[in-house]
């Protein structure tokens, strides 16, 4: 096996959810999951600073960059999606 295909950077969307506040909700994309939810809860956002501490209730990885924005751009600005995907997790929501 060649080493290179074990570089492949993935993106991913992920949805936080207040550990303060249980209805805020924070929805964000990343080449890297653990460095972003530290930045987030080192309140190095100005968006989520004030709902931290945040843990990571969502996730789903691309191979592709655009993907991933576009699909982070669906879930923020598209009501019907965002619902779809609530319904989804409902259980984790509720954790």
């Amino acid at each position: 096996m060649t080493p290179h295909l074990f570089r492949i950077t993935m993106y991913y969307i992920y949805i936080l959810k207040s550990c303060k506040l249980s209805d805020k909700l924070y929805i964000g994309y990343t080449n890297n999951v653990v460095r972003r939810l530290k930045e987030h809860n080192l309140g190095e956002s100005l968006h989520t600073n004030k709902y931290k501490p945040w843990k990571i209730i969502y996730l789903e990885g691309y191979a592709n960059q655009d993907d991933a924005k576009e699909r982070e751009r669906q879930i923020k600005h598209f009501g019907k999606t965002y619902k779809q995907l609530k319904r989804k997790i409902k259980r984790s929501l509720q954790s």
